[in-house]
Parts: structure tokens; C-alpha cells; sequence
């Protein structure tokens, strides 16, 4: 399968493309302003947000499956550039998705957890999405633009750690470098959330498409927890002391977008529907764990190297 994803170079869309590439798939990555010139497959570099890029990259690729992980996803930033979110967020996600049925190849599409507004928790596919934020309006905008261009496509609202290109992606990494420089930090408390390893969301990615699935699925791990309860155990696993993470409320963050308290949905549809259970958190974290000595994230990270060697001359 030639398997176009686009973001590449981001957390999920990096460990994707090493999923899909271990299992045979001749991978066709796109990347915005960072280049992957080591990496065991091929790398287009492209803004999609201009005129023309995206027809462009998509003669380039003539693939057979699409994945499209690429979104303006800091959630401050979105707030800041509300006009660039709809662009990347709402807008090219369509686009992708015309594309997509006209050559009639399965999509997957990513979205996210913060449709919802976390008062209650325990979301189906069929409570009515409720967004708090610039980010989740336009990831919520997204995934009705897709539908409506693709009714066969399917859409996966998800949350996800893992290792990432520049080892400040995902909330595992921020709560390990924070604990390796023995710096306190603050978790929080009173935000909740049902996380999947990057690598164990690539993988039902890839049973998505094989599949052809369509409509919204929840790809969320099947257990959940508080954020302050990630870090302890994250902690915990790496042999730091876990009283460096401080209970604190997101109340108290001043961060500039809202945040839903209660992001915790159920994944029986794709559960049932691909015939088995969604890993948890905790097999995510021991394959962190795993990984971390098996010296993956340098592995990953080597794919840019040679662009950043480079830079430095």
C-alpha cells in the first residue's frame, strides 16, 4: 500500500510512519518546515496551506491510502491565529478528503478529544460535541468538512503520547525531562483523559484503513486517569520520585485557551468494530519505557540528523 501522511514530521504522523513502514507499507510523508533527509522512506516537503500545494504533493504521491495527522494542534496558538487554525484545521482537511473520493482510497482523518466540553466525561460517538476552544471549533469543523466531501472516510478523535523529533511533543516527554533535571513541576489534577501510546494509535490507524471504516470513532485508550496521575506513574516507571509532580488545578495555569476537565470517552464502537480491545495507558507507558532503553527515540530522531548537521556547518 502506498500510504500518503501528511505531518509527517509531527509526533503521531512520525511514529505512523514507522509503524506503517515495518509492516511493508512503502510510506510517502509530507512535512512543513522540517525535513526527515535520513529517513527509510520518502519525504515531500510542502506548505498544503498554500494555493497548489496540495494538488501538487498528491500528483507526487498517487497513493492508495491517506492519513491525514497534519493541524495547527498548540492550543494557545490557535487562539493567537484563529484565521491560520481554520485554514489547517477546518478547511484543507476537506480538501484532503475531495481528493480522497474522487480516487475513491480510504482516509483516515485526525481529530480530537476536545470536541467535547468535559462537564460530564464518558463520551460516546453520539453525544453531540460541545468546544470550549479556537482548536477544538476548528478540529470539530474539520471533521464535518471531511464527512461532508468523504462520507466513507473515518474520523478518530484521540489522544496519544510518545517520542517526538524534538523530545517536547507530548506530555510524557515534558513530565520525563522535567523529572531527569530534577525539576518540580505541576500536574493537574482536575483534568482527565484516556491516552494511547503514539505507536499502539498507528497501529489501529493501520487496521482502520485495511478495514475501510467510516464515520467517527473514539481511538482512546480504554482506561483513564488525571494528568497529576499520568506524571506519578510515569515517574514511578523511570525511577524518579514521584513528589516532584505537585497537584495543581488548570484553573490556576493561565494558559490562554480553555481546557475540558473531563476528557474521557468510550472506544467500544472501534473496539467492536475491529474485533478486540484498545490497549491502555498503562501498556502505552511500559512500551514507553521500552522504548526509552531501547534507544528508539535517538532512532527516530536520527532521521533528522543529517539536516541538522547540516544547519551547523
Amino acid at each position: 500500500m502506498r500510504l500518503l501522511i501528511t505531518g509527517v514530521t509531527g509526533l503521531l504522523g512520525l511514529n505512523l510512519a514507522w509503524e506503517a513502514h515495518r509492516h511493508g507499507h512503502e510510506v510517502l510523508g509530507v512535512a512543513g518546515r522540517r525535513s526527515l533527509p535520513a529517513a527509510p522512506f520518502a519525504v515531500q516537503q510542502a506548505d498544503l496551506s498554500r494555493p497548489g500545494a496540495l494538488a501538487a504533493v498528491w500528483a507526487w504521491a498517487r497513493p492508495d491510502a491517506v492519513v491525514h495527522t497534519a493541524a495547527l494542534a498548540h492550543l494557545d496558538a490557535c487562539e493567537h491565529q484563529p484565521a491560520l487554525a481554520r485554514q489547517l484545521n477546518a478547511a484543507l482537511p476537506g480538501e484532503i478528503a475531495a481528493l480522497a473520493a474522487a480516487d475513491g482510497i480510504p482516509l483516515v482523518h485526525i481529530s480530537t478529544d476536545a470536541v467535547f466540553d468535559g462537564a460530564r466525561g464518558g463520551y460516546t460517538e453520539d453525544d453531540a460535541p460541545r468546544p470550549l476552544s479556537t482548536y477544538a471549533r476548528t478540529k470539530l469543523a474539520g471533521e464535518q468538512a471531511v464527512l461532508a466531501a468523504y462520507p466513507q472516510a473515518a474520523v478518530l478523535r484521540v489522544n496519544f503520547f510518545g517520542w517526538s523529533l524534538s523530545g517536547t511533543r507530548s506530555l510524557a516527554e515534558w513530565f520525563l525531562h522535567n523529572l531527569q533535571a530534577r525539576r518540580p513541576m505541576n500536574g493537574f489534577t482536575d483534568v482527565f483523559f484516556c491516552p494511547l501510546l503514539a505507536n499502539h494509535l498507528a497501529r489501529l490507524i493501520l487496521e482502520v484503513l485495511t478495514a475501510r471504516l467510516a464515520g467517527v470513532f473514539h481511538a482512546t485508550g480504554s482506561a483513564c486517569l488525571s494528568k497529576y496521575a499520568f506524571g506519578v506513574a510515569l515517574a514511578r516507571r523511570f525511577g524518579y520520585p514521584p513528589a516532584l509532580i505537585r497537584p495543581a488545578s488548570v484553573a490556576q495555569a493561565g494558559l490562554a485557551a480553555r481546557r475540558a476537565p473531563r476528557l474521557t470517552l468510550r472506544n467500544d464502537k472501534l473496539a467492536n468494530a475491529l474485533g478486540h480491545p484498545l490497549p491502555s495507558w498503562r501498556e502505552g507507558l511500559a512500551a514507553f519505557f521500552a522504548q526509552y532503553q531501547q534507544g528508539y527515540p535517538a532512532r527516530l530522531r536520527a532521521w533528522a540528523a543529517e539536516a541538522t548537521n547540516q544547519a551547523t556547518k
